[in-house]
């Protein structure tokens, strides 16, 4: 009878996970179909040198160690691969990985292949996923990513191509983690012998061999020529740092670069009335939202969070600062992703409310708070926006306009006052948005940028990644994430598009739905 129930059981985990891994839906690409049908016709040309153009330059290269998209974007599925991988429509297939087997609710088995090798010619086997797992679990290491793999509690080699993850609970989305960047598989090699110099020079299995990163300038990579799967068409790929928004479109615009794959929302109409650039368009899985540093005064107060988040008026910036791109956000959870709900409300345009609040907490004569972004457009238009609307309640913003890497810096620290933050899942699931943005444990450089702590909110979203009953697992998400609202820890924003403005002389691209650049099909004309 007790295997019988365990069966039973086992079956419904397994029902479930299917089911979750099916949920982040296809990106919805309006782009230009004119990307895949030139992929299709020019699928045969080899060589060249892609070169993407972007805001920033990044922050570091280790996987264990990366806290933003725009430097995972360098590496991820290029030089680092994990165990598994999402496709197009985000469901889970095998990569490194060729099959995996739920033992119980909490033994997972992963068959390995046998026929790749790391770019310093290291093996890849079951060893090289604990070593790249131990590391990642210790510690010492003190890595922002552990808490999201916690739930590992042995990683145990079984043979040279088997490796068992055994777990201390319950936890349906492992896939998903798994075949995130933070699920990036090092060279067990480069880790023994010098783990520091991952942050500079990654060590992978991937289509691309890291070549050099001139600080502030470029990181290029070339075609891994042993690489175990389908060689890529291109020989090099660089990430050049370009600034100056006009000046990396004219670079597309005139062929000196292939991809900008962080597009202003005010150059649509340039690009489209192009004769020479493309626009690739997706929905995604990231939001954005303007945060409070709940650690110090005055957001220590919620009365003065409620204040300033019915201060706001979310629709202006929208329509004025986004030109419609992406969608008004009800919540820190994309409508893609699991877990999210429509029945959770932020708070409403009520100046009236904002002054009543400010006034029972004593600051009805006016009040001067710091607003942080980092230096992208469209974030420096909405801080401004902020600033102008926040005026009609007496409160005083000064704007910090920060280079995106000083940016994180400061937010890991814990530095600031009031933000505009972003987060972008990398999984799809509502767990990667919840235990990352509000989990105490997460504060800091994992994605607590509110340094928000309530243990009724840590609670529920503990029970939540366990759940493995698909409507009490829905049910958990919808009201913690109320209870994160009714504290107003953020002002929700705007779901995410994606775009990229490209050469069309280049095809065979894609965006992700978490923002990551696929680039093994890309062909140059």
């Amino acid at each position: 009878m007790e295997r019988k129930r365990r069966s039973i059981k086992n079956g419904i985990l397994l029902l479930l996970i299917g089911l979750m891994l099916m949920v982040a839906q296809a990106c919805s690409t309006k782009s230009n179909s004119s990307n895949e049908e030139a992929s299709k016709k020019g699928g045969t040309k080899q060589g060249g040198t892609l070169t993407v153009v972007r805001l920033s330059d990044a922050t570091k290269l280790d996987p264990h160690f990366i806290t933003d998209i725009p430097s995972a974007n360098i590496i991820y599925q290029k030089v680092y691969q994990g165990l598994v991988v999402p496709d197009k429509d985000f469901k889970i297939q095998p990569l490194l990985a060729k099959e995996w087997n739920v033992v119980n609710d909490t033994t997972w088995e992963f068959k390995l292949r046998d026929d790749v090798t790391f770019h310093d010619g290291t093996p890849f086997n079951a060893e090289a996923v604990k070593v790249t797992f131990d590391r990642l679990l210790d510690p010492n290491t003190g890595s922002p990513q552990r808490e999201k793999f916690a739930m590992i509690t042995e990683v145990k080699v079984v043979d040279d191509h088997t490796v068992q993850l055994l777990l201390s609970y319950p936890y349906a989305p492992l896939l998903s983690i798994l075949a995130s960047q933070e699920g990036s598989i090092i060279s067990p090699k480069a880790l023994t012998e010098n783990p520091g110099k991952l942050t500079e020079h990654p060590v992978g299995t991937g289509p691309f061999v890291f070549e050099e990163w001139k600080s502030g300038q470029e990181i290029s990579l070339k075609k891994n020529e042993n690489y175990w799967g389908k060689k890529p068409n291109i020989d090099r790929v660089v990430f050049k740092v370009v600034p100056e928004d006009t000046t990396r479109l004219a670079m597309i615009e005139t062929g000196e670069a292939h991809i900008n794959d962080q597009v202003p929302v005010t150059e649509l109409e340039r690009i489209e009335a192009s004769d020479t650039m493309g626009l690739y368009r997706t929905e995604g899985l990231a939001v954005e939202y303007v945060g409070f540093n709940t650690k110090k005064k005055p957001f220590d107060d919620v009365k003065v969070r409620r204040a300033i988040s019915h201060a706001i008026e979310r629709e202006a910036i929208i329509k004025g600062v986004y030109n419609n791109v992406g969608t008004l956000a009800n919540v820190a959870m994309s409508p893609k992703v699991y877990g999210h709900s429509d029945k959770v409300k932020p708070y409403d345009y009520d100046l009236n409310e904002a002054k009543k609040l400010l006034k029972e907490v004593g600051y009805e004569s006016g009040l001067e708070l710091t607003l942080l972004t980092n230096d992208r457009k469209e974030r420096i238009n909405m801080a401004e926006v902020i600033q102008s609307q926040l005026k009609g309640i007496g409160v005083n913003v000064k704007i910090q306009v920060m280079e995106y890497g000083a940016y994180i810096e400061m937010i890991n620290k814990g530095e600031h006052d009031l933000f505009i933050g972003g987060w972008g899942n990398a999984t799809g699931d509502g767990d990667y948005n919840q235990y990352n943005l509000f989990h105490t444990a997460s504060q800091g450089p994992a994605g607590n940028h509110f340094y928000y702590s309530n243990p009724d909110v840590d609670q529920k979203i503990e029970a939540a990644r366990k759940e493995t009953n698909e409507a009490k697992r829905l049910n958990l998400y919808e009201e913690v994430m109320q209870m994160e609202i009714d504290d107003a820890v953020y002002i929700p924003i705007r779901n995410y598009e994606h775009m990229a403005a490209h050469s069309k002389n280049v095809s065979g691209f894609w965006l992700n739905a978490a923002n990551y650049l696929m680039i093994d099909d890309v062909v140059i004309k």
